[in-house]
């Protein structure tokens, strides 16, 4: 369980840092572009955590997978990006596929 608690940390710690990322106007904002640095590391360190209890693919694949559609609906959400059907249906492909790579055997 710990390696779960490790890799939501670091999922939560990556959408952070790349929330700052946009917030940091192309890293010409020195604050923000200082805190993408800082949480995109210990975004990192959580993963290699998690990747000692749990498989690196699913582990990597979960945490892509869940980074991408959360900050996908944060742009949506904070940024006012384009909501689109096809969007939509995607962020659910890459759930679907983070959900089908956990429910397979491990070893």
């Amino acid at each position: 369980m710990q390696g779960w608690s490790f890799l939501v940390a670091a999922i939560v710690l990556e959408v952070a840092g790349t929330t700052c990322l946009k917030l940091s106007d192309g890293l010409t904002r020195l604050t923000p572009t200082l805190l993408m640095l800082v949480l995109y590391g210990v975004s990192l360190v959580c993963l290699a955590m998690a990747v000692k209890r749990i498989e690196i693919g699913v582990a990597y694949a979960v945490w892509a997978g869940m980074g991408t559609a959360l900050i996908a609906v944060i742009g949506f959400v904070f940024f006012r990006e384009v909501v689109t059907p096809l969007k939509i249906a995607s962020i659910g492909l890459i759930i679907l596929g983070v959900v089908g790579l956990n429910l397979g055997p491990t070893s």
